[in-house]
């Protein structure tokens, strides 16, 4: 069977290396353009570009499929199916119609619930106990097609976008192959249509949400930072210098814990393990890891002995 494959960052390599593994003959392998990325901005491969020269296939990047050329050439390549995760750009129909058994999406949600760029900064953010994996019939709403197969994956009291990635990559690589298997053998896949309970939206993540609000509970902001770890990181300011805040600890989670007075944003303490911030509702929050602006990862408290943050100090407000 001729599987196509589309996908752009690491989790798309699990899914890739999976078809791969499998025995699949991958005729084209398509990926965004090279990006700047890092702090020199130097212009890199996505990470499937890279998986897939080390392997030798062949990739094309267009930075739209809404061209004559890039469809003619997938109609010419007779696929079976192709294969979608985490691409980044939008199928016209022409696309999804090219293969015989159209394409293929792996989407590390539970649709439909968290359709759409985000699904696992959005499911942790929430502070749902589960999300998991959908293989879906692609079709031409955002995440809206027919679901194939779904797995559960539950998500752990401190994940943090990192691990539960992992685990989803995992899930959904096998669950990838069960499903090009039995297209395979069986000549399609029974498809259940998404219930119209349940819809939520996984937008694509801004500026505006990395800023961490101190107005907001602990509890609230400790699943934000966990929400976007390892990358691109949660955001604090202190003195008008922009900090990345990698690890953080939420300090009342108990009920009935007593709560702190003063305002939202203060430092309470500062020890050998973190800086504890006051937040909304009188809660407290422990900054662990932190990385200032063209600096180096290190912990709050070596952070705080270099820039003088000390009980009383104050980060800055942030405009909602």
């Amino acid at each position: 069977m001729r599987v196509g494959f589309a996908g752009t960052p690491d989790f798309a390599v699990r899914m890739l290396a999976a078809v791969h593994a499998a025995g699949y003959t991958i005729p084209v392998v398509l990926t965004q353009p090279d990006r700047p990325s890092g702090r020199g901005l130097a212009v890199a491969p996505s990470a499937v570009k890279r998986y897939a020269q080390e392997h030798g296939l062949d990739v094309l990047q267009p930075a739209t499929l809404r061209n004559d050329a890039i469809q003619a050439t997938l109609r010419e390549g007779e696929l079976d199916v192709l294969v979608v995760a985490a691409y980044g750009l939008i199928l016209p129909q022409a696309v999804l119609d090219a293969p015989w058994h159209g394409c293929l999406n792996v989407h590390a949600s539970l649709l439909p619930r968290w359709r759409g760029a985000a699904p696992m900064v959005r499911a942790i953010e929430a502070g749902d106990p589960v999300t998991g994996i959908t293989i879906m019939q692609m079709d031409a709403g955002l995440d809206t097609g027919p679901m194939l197969r779904r797995e559960s994956v539950p998500i752990a009291p401190r994940d943090t976008a990192g691990t539960l990635h992992d685990r989803l990559a995992e899930a959904g690589a096998r669950l990838l192959v069960e499903t090009l298997d039995a297209l395979r053998d069986d000549g399609g896949v029974p498809a259940t249509p998404q219930p119209a309970e349940g819809i939520t939206y996984a937008n694509k993540i801004g500026r505006a949400d990395r800023m961490l609000r101190w107005t907001r509970t602990a509890e609230a902001i400790d699943r934000q930072v966990r929400a976007l770890s390892p990358a691109p990181g949660a955001l604090a300011a202190f003195h008008r210098a922009w900090l990345r805040v990698v690890a953080a600890f939420p300090l009342d989670a108990s009920p009935g814990a007593p709560r702190a007075t003063g305002e939202p944003g203060t430092v309470q303490a500062v020890t050998s393990a973190g800086i504890d911030v006051l937040c909304g509702s009188g809660t407290r929050l422990r900054l662990i890891d932190v990385q200032p602006a063209s600096g180096r990862l290190m912990t709050a408290s070596a952070f705080a002995a270099g820039r003088g943050v000390r009980a009383g100090s104050r980060f800055d407000a942030v405009d909602a």
